[in-house]
């Protein structure tokens, strides 16, 4: 009996514990307990009561709900907390980033300030070696002291000279120097400098004959550091040295072809390139050249470019050599012998009528830079108020014709096939004629008179 109500007894449990929705119809479900005491609450629906009832089960239940929610509520937190602990990072990133590019800026326009600093640095050392050289080229003109006002002579030769030297100064026009060595052609260039408007800039003088030609373009245009070999810094060429002023270049017969061709450039374009830089300078320079050759006579050989030639032909006159205006030989040893007496410290007063006219007899191969040379001479050995020459002055026997130089081998050439012409009566073709008097067939022969200029017509028949 014990056993089978025991079995009855857990059925009815089973069926006790059984779950079923209530239904509407079914009307009030007797397993939910209704509150009638004062003071408690009533369920008003199935769920309500259901959680109202205290079984075990369903405590239970309650606290691994409630336990959900807590863990939805912490997870909700630490994402709030998560959220707000990156809030500050994310400001700090983006306050790191203004900064970052803060930086960057600064950082440029010190490079910028960097680079326009190296550039006036460089400027400032060019302008340094500009400035050494105007010092140098006027010390040179200082210690040469040379006034136009010394050109001494009265001649009809100096006054024409003076003249047209008077008419192209105010101009800057260029100018060519013709004459023999020692006829005083730089005192005349800087006779002319002092009458341009370009007489507060620099007169810079380049003797063409006294530079090696591998110097001669470094000279003129300047060179880079490291341009070639040996070239351990910047050189302001003379050129940049002479801008706004003038440049003489004396002896230019003896510039190289090579460099002819860069002279003509800076004359017609006013722009040339330092050595080891590619960019072009601007040369506001006005060009006074000198030669005793015979550019004419060069440029008919090929050793002098034509096109040059013509570019400085602008203004040229020859200066005439001292032989052809003696008479201003007794003023230029009266200016002489005072110059160097006060150099001297000694009281010379008297020139010797015998001396005045040995000077003046002589015919001065060397012009008055021969001159100032014997008169300096004198002047030391001189011990009282007369003047006594040192020298002998002895005439060439070309004393009354002039003294000969050596002639260039054109020179030679030109004269030895004239004379040939000449003497077969300018017959060239045949066994008499001149092309078989000088071992030449007729077609190179007429080839060579062509190249030197010889016609039928020449002067020197």
């Amino acid at each position: 009996m014990r056993r089978g109500s025991s079995h009855r007894r857990r059925d009815g449990a089973r069926e006790g514990l059984e779950c079923h929705e209530p239904r509407a119809e079914d009307g009030p479900d007797p397993r939910i307990a209704t509150p009638t005491e004062p003071g408690e609450t009533p369920c008003t629906s199935p769920q309500e009561s259901w959680l109202a009832d205290d079984t075990p089960w369903q405590r239970t239940g309650s606290r691994r709900f409630l336990g959900d929610t807590e863990r939805e509520q912490d997870r909700e937190g630490l994402q709030s907390a998560h959220q707000e602990a990156e809030r500050p990072a994310d400001e700090c990133f983006a306050a790191l980033e203004t900064s970052n590019a803060q930086l960057k800026q600064k950082i440029q326009e010190l490079e910028r300030a960097d680079q326009s600093l190296q550039a006036a640095l460089s400027e400032i050392k060019t302008l340094q070696r500009q400035l050494r050289e105007e010092n140098r080229c006027l010390r040179e003109e200082i210690k040469g002291i040379h006034n136009f006002g010394e050109i001494v002579g009265e001649s009809a030769a100096i006054k024409d000279i003076l003249s047209k030297a008077a008419q192209v100064a105010p101009s800057d026009a260029t100018v060519l120097l013709l004459g023999e060595t020692g006829v005083g052609k730089e005192l005349l260039a800087r006779a002319i400098h002092q009458w341009s408007r370009r007489k507060d800039r620099p007169l810079v003088k380049v003797n063409c004959a006294a530079l090696p030609a591998n110097l001669i373009e470094s000279e003129l245009f300047g060179h880079e550091r490291g341009a070639f070999t040996g070239a351990h810094a910047r050189q302001v060429g003379r050129f940049e040295v002479a801008h706004g002023g003038t440049l003489f270049l004396d002896e230019i017969g003896e510039l190289p072809l090579e460099l002819q061709t860069k002279l003509l450039r800076v004359l017609q374009d006013g722009e040339f390139e330092r050595l080891g830089n590619p960019r072009t300078f601007k040369a506001d320079v006005r060009v006074i050249a000198a030669t005793n050759r015979n550019l004419e006579q060069d440029v008919g050989t090929g050793r002098f470019r034509p096109d040059l030639y013509y570019r400085l032909q602008v203004f040229q006159f020859t200066v005439p050599p001292l032989r052809e205006r003696r008479e201003d030989i007794p003023l230029l040893v009266g200016s002489l012998v005072q110059r160097f007496s006060r150099k001297a410290g000694k009281a010379i007063h008297a020139v010797p009528g015998e001396v005045m006219q040995a000077l003046t007899n002589y015919p001065w191969p060397g012009n008055v830079r021969e001159l100032e040379n014997v008169m300096e001479r004198a002047v030391i050995h001189t011990q009282g108020p007369t003047l006594h020459l040192m020298d002998a002055l002895a005439l060439p026997p070309a004393a009354g014709r002039g003294i000969t130089r050596t002639k260039t081998l054109a020179e030679a050439e030109t004269d030895c096939i004239v004379r040939a012409l000449e003497d077969t009566l300018w017959k060239i073709e045949g066994r008499q004629g001149a092309a078989a008097a000088l071992g030449l067939s007729p077609s190179t022969l007429r080839r060579r008179m062509q190249r030197l200029g010889i016609h039928r017509q020449d002067p020197r028949r």
